[in-house]
């Protein structure tokens, strides 16, 4: 089912001055930035090995990350696997009982097919799922 860490995703304030810690400080090359606007959500990716760390910032008051810094403050927000069959994958998760917030794939970051799962189901983690089709 799983394949790999796909990333970790770290919710930021401010991606400029944080993306500037982790390319500056820690030496990690950007691969680039992108704005989901149906998640209301401006991410940068830096590449670790075989994973990657993705800030998010939000674009909106209102939005999922915006939300998250206000209830919680900024610091990861998320784990992300990589699956190879995200469809499959979610109902094999909600033939088991898992509580599921989305229970099909929507358009995430960089192309991917993502899914979340309820924090709820995972012991207070917020777990991603998403499937890239690699080229």
């Amino acid at each position: 089912m799983v394949l790999k860490l796909d990333h970790i995703g770290i919710a930021v304030s401010n991606l400029d001055e944080t993306l500037k810690i982790y390319t500056d400080l820690l030496g990690l090359k950007l691969a680039g930035t992108e704005t989901v606007e149906e998640q209301k959500v401006k991410t940068a990716f830096l590449p670790v090995g075989d994973t990657e760390v993705e800030l998010l910032e939000s674009t909106a008051p209102d939005g999922p990350i915006a939300k998250h810094i206000e209830a919680r403050g900024a610091g990861v927000q998320h784990l992300a696997f990589r699956v190879d069959d995200l469809e499959a994958t979610l109902a094999e998760l909600k033939a088991k009982g898992v509580r599921l917030i989305d229970e099909k794939p929507r358009y995430g970051a960089g192309g991917a097919k993502i899914a979340f799962l309820h924090p709820k189901a995972t012991n207070g983690v917020l777990v991603e799922l998403c499937q890239r089709d690699e080229a």
